[in-house]
This record gives C-alpha cells, structure tokens and sequence, in this order.
C-alpha cells in the first residue's frame, strides 16, 4: 500500500499503566504522571491479561449503564472469554457501580469511577500505549 494512501503520522506522547495488584491506574504524559485512579479488575477465574498494549477505539453510547458513559478498547485479550464478540476484547471502562471499586471485579476489563473515565477522555488519545502489570 503507498504509504500516500494512508493518514498523517501521529505523535503519541501519553503512555496508561495499569497494576492489578495495587488497583491504579497511571497515566503519563512525556513521562510524567498526569492522572491516577483507582480501577477494578478482572476476577482470578476471569485475569485482566498482563502485557503491552494500546488504545484501539473509543466506544460511546451504551444501552447498559455498566459501561458507563464511555469505554477504550484496546488490543489485548482475554484466554479465558473466547465466546465474548469479537473474541473477548478487554476494555477500559466506567461502571454505574463505582462501590465495587477497587477489587476483582469484572470479567477481565479495567473499570474506574465514570468521572474518571471522563477525564481520561480529554487526556489519552487513539494509540496510546497500556501497559498491564
């Protein structure tokens, strides 16, 4: 494919780490912490997935309010959700159910407060890096 085909070059500069063992959410801007919140994570039978990752799509306009207003999907997936759509993506989510929070809570998604969420919106763009610890 000419490379003239394609859409202009985009500079990340923000970078999410998620830790399931202390339930945070980090992210950094040219390497500086800018956001932090606590999240939930998947249940022992249902692991958020560790690795390197990145934002993929943002997803709007739920039906089901444990989703919260909005979520990022990224590229990981799970081992265990193989029947899920698409295979069992994980996402990054808000919850109508921030009480839960933080824990082992979901099916393997990272869930954090919808203010939060919200926020994260207007400062992580497609294409940044996630790195699950």
């Amino acid at each position: 494919m000419p490379r003239a085909s394609l859409g202009p070059y985009n500079e990340i500069y923000t970078h999410l780490v998620i830790d399931r063992k202390l339930f945070t959410a980090t992210l950094y801007k040219r390497g500086k912490a800018v956001f932090r919140t606590r999240v939930g994570v998947g249940k022992p039978y249902w692991p958020t997935p560790a690795g390197e990752f990145f934002v993929r799509e943002r997803i709007t306009g739920f039906s089901d309010l444990i989703y919260g207003p909005l979520a990022f999907g990224t590229n990981a997936r799970s081992a265990v959700l193989t029947d899920w759509p698409g295979g069992g993506f994980i996402g990054i989510h808000g919850t109508n159910q921030p009480e839960i929070l933080p824990g082992r809570v979901s099916h393997g998604c990272v869930r954090m407060p919808n203010s939060a969420v919200l926020r994260l919106s207007r400062l992580m763009s497609l294409g940044t890096p996630v790195t699950i610890i």
